[in-house]
């Protein structure tokens, strides 16, 4: 829910439809989306209006279109259905009064030459779910049917039940600290709680970048189990380390400010642009360069290795929900065959007693438990480096019999990233 209100009812509510059908078609997603096109004309109260719709849409839309199923004797157009989808999510999860819901639905649906015919399925569809109530919740409705049924191999029903239903959950904003000794000021500024490992969550809403603390370079935004894998690596600074795959750039600095000479390597230079900003920001430095992690010519080797490897990202729906949908069943196969290449890379980057941190933010066993199986097969030189219980600031429940984390979003109260996280060292 939210009590955010557009000064531009339809504007906002067109932008919301655009970000809406971005994240579907697999266009770059929300982000993307969210720098182009019709948001860029409103002001900021109607683009957070338009975004948090659109957020609150996606974490819904299994049980929308659960809802949607009956009311529709044939599928409408995909815009149609856009509408409908934000139509519903006003009606029962964001804080809109019903007339206003249906109505300003039809308008969109009027304004458009190609919608305009189907302004009264919109109207007769909006109203008759007003008349039936609000549905009973179901976390099962709310994922993917396949994905939800990996869950369910994998973990057991209840435990892909209690994941499922942190798909609804608006999180928290979780920070870390760039001196661990600014902790308890900065939290008492913030009126946040810190967490183990030393992640401070923050309850307020609204752009971080206006809160204390931000343009000091104080803190950054990383999710707590985000900010695990750096911290099991114990860099210090008489040591070296690589961040492979390093943007957006939260680890890289975590690693620099821990005061390891640190590089930060990603192929997408566009994106590194980011992680160069931040520690400017941060008054941090490393080595930055644009490269294939998995060819990267240099011959340098380094005593901590970092690999937060691509991956189907099905850990991160808690911000970004849209990752449920925009993953494809035949996708983990894919990005499984480049984490093994990625990973047999990063392995010869280590420098001997050096260690190896791998980690993806995906719930699916073939990215996590099973990559690093294999890896350890074909890489006699590597073992097994034990996580100890809770190290790092990880729940206890996240420790496997191998000694890896494997941390699910239901593990801690208000939530977290689904991660895998393995630490390897050169035997």
């Amino acid at each position: 829910m939210t009590d955010l209100a557009p000064t531009d009812d339809l504007s906002a509510r067109r932008a919301a439809l655009t970000l809406l059908e971005a994240a579907l078609e697999r266009r770059g997603g929300i982000d993307e989306a969210a720098a182009a096109g019709p948001l860029k004309a409103l002001d900021a109260r109607d683009r957070a209006f338009a975004r948090a719709l659109t957020l609150a849409t996606l974490r819904r839309l299994g049980a929308i279109d659960r809802l949607l199923a009956p009311k529709l004797s044939r599928e409408p157009p995909p815009r149609v259905r856009g509408l409908l989808r934000l139509g519903v999510a006003q009606l029962f999860w964001f804080d809109t009064p019903d007339h206003a819901a249906v109505s300003t639905s039809v308008a969109l649906a009027d304004r458009d030459k190609a919608t305009r015919p189907f302004k009264g399925l919109v109207n007769a569809v909006l109203r008759g779910l007003l008349r039936d109530g609000p549905p009973a919740e179901d976390p099962e409705a709310l994922a993917p049917p396949w994905l939800y049924a990996r869950w369910q191999a994998a973990w057991g029903p209840e435990a892909a039940r209690a994941i499922a239903a942190q798909i609804a959950a608006e999180p928290a904003t979780d920070l870390t600290v760039r001196e661990t000794g600014d902790l308890e000021t900065l939290a008492a500024e913030l009126e946040a709680e810190v967490l183990p490992g030393g992640t401070v969550r923050v309850a307020r809403r609204g752009d971080p970048a206006l809160w204390p603390g931000f343009s000091e370079g104080r803190w950054w935004v990383q999710d707590a189990a985000a900010a695990i894998p750096a911290r099991l690596l114990h860099a210090n600074a008489e040591q070296t380390a690589v961040d492979l795959c390093a943007a957006p750039g939260g680890k890289t600095l975590q690693l620099a400010a821990a005061g390891a000479a640190t590089v930060a390597v990603d192929r997408s230079a566009e994106r590194l642009k980011r992680v160069t900003e931040n520690l400017a920001r941060m008054s941090l430095t490393a080595e930055v360069i644009a490269a294939d992690a998995g060819d990267w010519a240099d011959a340098r080797t380094f005593d901590a290795v970092l690999l937060d490897a691509p991956c189907s990202a099905t850990g991160t729906f808690r911000r970004h929900p849209d990752v449920l949908w925009a993953a494809r069943p035949g996708d983990i196969a894919k990005l499984a065959a480049v984490q093994a290449r990625l990973l047999d890379g990063a392995a010869a980057r280590v420098a001997p007693g050096g260690r190896l941190v791998y980690c993806v933010c995906s719930l699916e066993p073939e990215e996590g438990e099973e990559q690093v199986r294999a890896f350890l097969k074909r890489n006699p030189a590597f073992v097994t480096e034990p996580c100890a219980a809770s190290e790092g600031g990880a729940p206890k429940a996240s420790l496997t019999p191998e000694g890896w984390l494997r941390l699910l979003p239901h593990q801690r109260e208000g939530g977290q990233d689904g991660f895998f996280v393995a630490r390897l060292a050169r035997a």
